[in-house]
C-alpha cells in the first residue's frame, strides 16, 4: 500500500517549494530577486533569532509572485532572418 501525503504550501515558501509549485527555475528566481522583486513584498530573509542577515535563508511570497507572473507582458515575437529557410540552407 502506498501512502500519499498532500501538503498545502504556506503563504511564504522556500525556494525549493516555489520551484515545485510555480515552475520558475532557480536562475529565473535569482534574476527576478535581483532586478524586479522587492524585499518584504515578494521575498524576505528569515532567521531563527529574528535578525536576518543577507546570507540567511530566503522565503518567497507565493501570492505576490503569482501576481508578478500574471502581469508579465506577452512575449515579443523574434524576427527570423530571411536569409535562411527552415532547413538552415541559405536562400539565394
Amino acid at each position: 500500500m502506498t501512502t500519499i501525503i498532500m501538503l498545502t504550501p504556506n503563504d511564504w515558501v522556500s525556494e525549493e517549494v516555489l520551484i515545485a509549485i510555480s515552475g520558475l527555475s532557480e536562475s529565473m528566481i535569482r534574476h527576478a530577486r535581483r532586478s524586479s522583486w522587492l524585499e518584504g513584498r515578494e521575498y524576505r530573509y528569515v532567521s531563527a533569532d529574528m535578525n536576518p542577515k543577507d546570507n540567511c535563508r530566503i522565503m518567497y511570497h507565493r501570492a505576490s509572485i503569482d501576481i508578478w507572473v500574471t502581469k508579465q507582458r506577452p512575449a515579443v515575437k523574434r524576427r527570423i532572418s530571411p536569409k535562411f529557410c527552415l532547413n538552415d540552407i541559405p536562400v539565394q
